[in-house]
């Protein structure tokens, strides 16, 4: 099919390192930090107390309201600690729960377990919600308020395209996984009564390509190749490379009649309705000049920063540690956290990499603009955001920013665009609740 390509964008280099690497399963650590706030929206109430005996796939915290998902025990053990700890993404304190495993898994499973065939529209959007089931690209949105759409949709667009540089993990999915990945399409789909189902894959991934299409044909799934460009996985530029819909700004995919979910959300939704699992596991990519062997690996929600890297041998001289890729991802501070549901990487890189030059003045070269691919003006929002003009800069379409990262990859000022960005959609929000 014709693939449309979108404005601006940027070709930064992919090193997928693990990109051959198939997924390895990693043994249990002993003991599990679990933030409460690992969903978009609302984080989960507790249900449990310093303690407490919880098994292995147990509901340690309800959903506190409609965009909000439970939040259940990766292992068998006590829970030993509630606190306050540093958030990685906000830098705020917020509610820690650490379990130490003290057996082998004793599973609570959800129920009732069917062929994933069997269940009608109803019980599979219960069964996700129940699962505790996010986007597992990173954005972590609860899936569930997806599925439940206010307008019709009838076209699912599973993604594959994976262009943030170093990350492999969905590539691996859908090499090793296509089967399960088609399955929880085909859920979704008839949870929202859509139509037509695709899978974006960038053409870098012939292998990916190659396996979702043996798996997704009998399916009715089309697969579509898109070119190896970033942010090709950003939801509206991927709707668009896809059907050539542009979601309007402010809007959402369902606006346009589209739902989209990551690949491993899709299979995520499977393994939960044919097998009753909950989200207590996901794969991610432990990757980076600083680590001797990248690697992606299923790894229980909670496991330690420190026990992933050093399951990847860090080199000397590591320096930085990244939750995700180097274009969105968050550097952390210590590695005496866990992971969480949306943690799809881990990035791992040493001085020479991480060093960044001084930043200068903007010389206005316009680089930024050519490479936003939603069309602002980043130098003129950096202007008012060093002037704290925070309402001009909402009127500028500040929140249409999807914090890509590509305007300050190119700018030879070295002004971190990014972070003035984030800054300041916290103020405009904060602003907008008074």
């Amino acid at each position: 099919m014709i693939v449309w390509k979108f404005k601006g964008g940027i070709h930064p280099p992919t090193k997928k390192l693990a990109k051959d690497s198939k997924i390895e399963k990693m043994e249990s650590s002993k003991r599990f930090y679990l933030f409460l706030a690992q969903n978009a929206g609302n984080p989960p109430k507790l249900i449990v107390q310093a303690g407490s005996e919880v098994k292995t796939g147990q509901r340690i915290a309800d959903a506190d309201g409609f965009v909000s998902v439970p939040l259940h025990s990766p292992v068998t053990g006590k829970v030993v600690e509630i606190k306050k700890e540093k958030h990685p993404v906000t830098g705020r304190p917020a509610d820690m729960v650490v379990i130490e495993k003290t057996k082998a898994d004793e599973w609570i499973k959800l129920d009732p377990v069917k062929p994933y065939t069997d269940y009608t529209p109803d019980e599979i959007k219960k069964r996700v919600v129940e699962a505790g089931i996010v986007g597992l690209g990173g954005a972590t949105f609860p899936t569930h308020v997806k599925l439940a759409p206010s307008k019709k949709v009838d076209t699912v667009i599973l993604n594959g395209a994976e262009c943030e540089p170093y990350l492999t993990i969905d590539h691996r999915m859908m090499v090793e996984y296509a089967d399960e990945i088609c399955k929880g399409g085909v859920a979704i789909a008839k949870a929202i009564g859509a139509t037509k189902i695709f899978a974006g894959i960038e053409e870098n991934k012939p292998d990916a390509i190659e396996a979702m299409k043996k798996a997704g044909d009998p399916m009715g799934i089309e697969i579509v190749v898109l070119p190896t460009k970033y942010p090709q996985g950003s939801e509206k530029h991927l709707i668009y490379a896809i059907t050539k819909k542009e979601v309007p700004s402010g809007g959402l995919p369902m606006d346009v009649g589209v739902v989209v979910d990551n690949v491993s959300t899709a299979r995520a939704i499977y393994r939960a309705l044919e097998y009753g699992e909950p989200l207590i596991e996901r794969g991610l990519t432990i990757t980076g000049e600083g680590v001797k062997a990248s690697k992606n690996v299923f790894a229980r929600i909670g496991t330690p920063l420190s026990d992933l890297v050093n399951y990847a041998s860090p080199t000397e001289d590591t320096q930085r540690v990244i939750l995700g890729g180097p274009m969105t991802g968050v550097a952390v501070e210590s590695l005496d956290i866990g992971i969480s549901k949306g943690t799809s990487g881990i990035t791992v890189l040493p001085e020479m990499i991480v060093k960044k030059a001084a930043e200068t003045n903007c010389i206005r070269c316009y680089r930024c603009v050519d490479a936003c691919p939603t069309n602002l003006e980043p130098y003129l929002l950096y202007k008012q955001f060093k002037k704290k003009m925070f309402n001009e800069m909402k009127e500028t379409h500040l929140m249409d920013c999807i914090e890509c990262g590509s305007c300050a990859y190119v700018c030879p000022a070295n002004i971190d665009h990014v972070k003035a960005f984030k800054t300041a959609k916290l103020v405009v929000r904060t602003l907008g609740r008074r």
